[in-house]
This record gives structure tokens, C-alpha cells and sequence, in this order.
């Protein structure tokens, strides 16, 4: 596959910090060439995407990626590629999740201020209004924004979200509040209702375990999900070696992104910064 493909990405539509037109561009300039924004639970940027890419000579391919439980691992992210951005009950079915996951921020909002912390919610309430999703990270910024906090953030050694996400925005945390749907099985039938393809993104992001990772991934494909993302930023040898190897045997996609932010993200900072570790992808209808 001689494409420079990198099929995640996020803009203001979500979680990152740039428009999608304006990502798309700097995809291009990155060299990208088959570019996906992934926006969680959300296509509302794909059309200016489209749009940027027609400009920008490169590909974009219509996507999302929704946020699913499973068992008692509540974030867990299903990237789904080539759906009809523009069906209507697709759309309808991603705002009522969106809300259900604002509804989540709002209740952890209560608890940060329950636990004595001040919030700047300028850019919270814009959001909302705008009908933008809420995330994890909008709240953490609106925390880590406010000045009265400043003198604690100190005192428990919390200089940025990094910090802040293990001690108070993490299942298990006490800020935290949990997900109940979709599940996995959920979140692959709404892509393929959509007409796409659903792919199960960075799974060493959200498990530790190999075995378990495995084991997984061999119970999604069983409920129909058509391929694994096993090139990432945070992927060693031997976790894109185990990824590859049962997508093989189970004839899955394998795909690969740098999950781009924006050009200030502390992790995801940066285009095609993911290796192929000697494997090989196998995009199927997404480069089609």
C-alpha cells in the first residue's frame, strides 16, 4: 500500500483544536494523501472536510468514531468509515447519544464543583448552544481555565489534563460518571446501518492486557466488526505483531492513524506519526 494514508483525526466538531477545513489542510501539507475526520459521535464537520479536500488534492473519507461500552470498560471507540454523513436517522441517532454523553458532562461538572472546583463554562455553554458534543477534555480545560483554581491545581501537582484526567476524570475517579450505551455490538450495527465499515480504534489505548486485547477483538469480529487499528502513535512491535497476526487469520481491515488533535496536543500532535512495525494495512473499501 503505497498511499500515505492516516484515517483519525478530530476538529472543533469534537475534541479538536482546529476547523475542519483548516485540519484537512494541514493534513495535506503533511503529506497525507487518504485522510479520515473521526469526530466523536458526531459527522457534522465531514462536509467542510469534503469540501477542503477537493481544494487540497487529497481524499477524505466520510467517518466518525463513536464512543461504546463493554462491560466494565466504558470507553471504548469504534471508528466507522464511508458512512452516509448526510442519512438522517444516522444523524438522529448520533445527536441522541450526543446528548447522553452531555448529559454525562453536566453531572461530572456537579461533582468537580461538589469536590470544591471552580469551572470556566464560557466555552461549555457555547458549545451547547451551538449543538457542539461535550467532551472529557472541554471539562478538564474549563478547570484547568479558571484562576481560583490555580493555588490547588499546585498544591496536588496538577499542571495539565494529563494530570488531571488519572486523578479526577477517569472511571473510578471521583469526578467521573459512567457511560451505559451503545455497546460495542451497538455502535458496529449503527455503522453498518450507515453503510460503513466499523474498525476498533487504538485497542492497547484503552486495554493493557494482550490476552485481553486479543480475546476482544476476536468477540468483535464474532458481532461483525470489519477491521482493527493497528498502527498508532502509542503501538509497540509486539501489540501491532498481536493485532496483525488475528486480523489475518480473521480476515479483518487493518488500518492505521495518528489520531491528530491539533498542532498543540501533548500526544497527538502531528500527521503519519505511526509505524507499520514490517506489517502491512489492508484498508479494503475505506482506499476503494
Amino acid at each position: 500500500m503505497s498511499t500515505r494514508f492516516d484515517l483519525q483525526g478530530h476538529s472543533t466538531a469534537s475534541d479538536g483544536a482546529l476547523p475542519p477545513g483548516e485540519v484537512v489542510a494541514a493534513a495535506a501539507r503533511a503529506g497525507v494523501e487518504l485522510f479520515a475526520l473521526t469526530d466523536h459521535d458526531t459527522v457534522s464537520g465531514v462536509r467542510e472536510a469534503i469540501e477542503a479536500a477537493a481544494r487540497e488534492g487529497i481524499r477524505v473519507v466520510p467517518a466518525v468514531e463513536l464512543s461504546s461500552v463493554d462491560g466494565e470498560h466504558e470507553e471504548l471507540h469504534v471508528l466507522g468509515y464511508g458512512v452516509d454523513h448526510e442519512d438522517p436517522t444516522f444523524v438522529e441517532t448520533l445527536a441522541d447519544l450526543r446528548g447522553d454523553r452531555e448529559r454525562r458532562i453536566l453531572a461530572m461538572a456537579d461533582r468537580l464543583r461538589d469536590l470544591g472546583w471552580e469551572l470556566e463554562t464560557a466555552e461549555l455553554e457555547a458549545r451547547r448552544r451551538r449543538g457542539d458534543p461535550l467532551g472529557r477534555p472541554h471539562l478538564a480545560r474549563a478547570l484547568l481555565d479558571h484562576p481560583a483554581n490555580a493555588g490547588r491545581l499546585t498544591a496536588e501537582g496538577i499542571p495539565g489534563p494529563n494530570e488531571l484526567f488519572p486523578r479526577y476524570l477517569v472511571p473510578g475517579a471521583p469526578g467521573y460518571v459512567a457511560r451505559s450505551r451503545p455497546t460495542v455490538q451497538d455502535a458496529i450495527a449503527l455503522i453498518h446501518d450507515a453503510g460503513g465499515v466499523a474498525v476498533w480504534a487504538h485497542p492497547f489505548w484503552d486495554l493493557d492486557a494482550h490476552d485481553e486485547v486479543e480475546a476482544s477483538l476476536r468477540r468483535y469480529a464474532s458481532y461483525g466488526l470489519d477491521g482493527v487499528e493497528a498502527f498508532y502513535p502509542t503501538h509497540g512491535p509486539g501489540q501491532v505483531e498481536l493485532l496483525t497476526d488475528v486480523a489475518d487469520e480473521l480476515g479483518l481491515l487493518v488500518t492505521g492513524s495518528a489520531d491528530f488533535h491539533g498542532p498543540e496536543h501533548a500526544t497527538f500532535a502531528r500527521f503519519l506519526d505511526f509505524e507499520l512495525h514490517g506489517r502491512r494495512p489492508r484498508l479494503g473499501p475505506i482506499a476503494a
